[in-house]
Parts: structure tokens; C-alpha cells; sequence
């Protein structure tokens, strides 16, 4: 019998803490995922050294970046509407759900949402 392995969506904010060192404990082990909202939010700060986008590249490398396929499309649209969340809070907890992942995330709105699983993270 095969053992299901953790699948967990980072949200932008919980991978900015790790790769800040800001994380209180490690992350669990299992297999990682990051909507392409996270992708792009990560490489688009202004504010990054060349250095950083670097760091940022090597660890998007290591997971799955998750495209917008039209269920996550269609899945965001609902939740943007019903719990009147940014768009890409919406696309990245839709891709969350369609994975069946948990999402991990520090934002309030995000762990308010019953339709999918979520974990807050302790940070320095």
C-alpha cells in the first residue's frame, strides 16, 4: 500500500518567510505546488537584488508551478465572488482546491475559506 504523500500549495507570503529564514519550524515533507500568481508575484518585486531573484528562481525550480487551467479559472471566479477576495488570493486558493492540497497561507481571508484546507505558519 502505497503512502498518499502531503500535497501543499504555498501561498506567496508563506514561501517569502522561508526564504526570509523567517519560518519557526521547517516545512512538512511532501510535494510542493505554487499557482503561477505566486510565480509571478515573487519575480516582480521591485525591490529584489539580482542576488534574491536568483534565491527565487532555485526554489520555484524545486516545485510545481501550477498554470491557470480554466477549472482553477472557473473555481476562482466563484470564490472571488463569494467570499469578495483579490484576484489572486482567489486563483491561488482555487488551485489549492483543485489540487485537493492544503494551502499553506497566513492570510485570514484565505483560512476563512471552509472549501479548502489551510495552515497558518509561525514566523520569527
Amino acid at each position: 500500500m502505497a503512502l498518499t504523500q502531503n500535497l501543499i500549495v504555498l501561498d506567496t507570503n508563506v514561501v517569502l518567510y522561508f526564504l526570509g529564514g523567517r519560518l519557526t519550524n521547517p516545512l512538512p515533507s511532501g510535494q510542493y505546488f505554487v499557482s503561477v500568481i505566486t510565480e509571478i508575484e515573487l519575480l516582480s518585486y521591485p525591490s529584489f537584488s539580482s542576488d534574491e531573484e536568483v534565491q527565487i528562481r532555485d526554489f520555484l525550480a524545486k516545485l510545481i508551478v501550477v498554470e491557470l487551467e480554466s477549472n482553477i479559472k472557473d473555481l476562482a471566479i466563484t470564490f472571488r465572488k463569494q467570499y469578495k477576495l483579490r484576484l489572486p488570493d482567489a486563483i491561488i486558493a482555487a488551485t489549492a482546491q483543485v489540487l485537493n492540497a492544503t494551502l499553506f497561507t497566513n492570510d485570514v481571508k484565505l483560512t476563512n475559506l471552509t472549501e479548502i484546507n489551510t495552515q497558518s505558519v509561525q514566523i520569527l
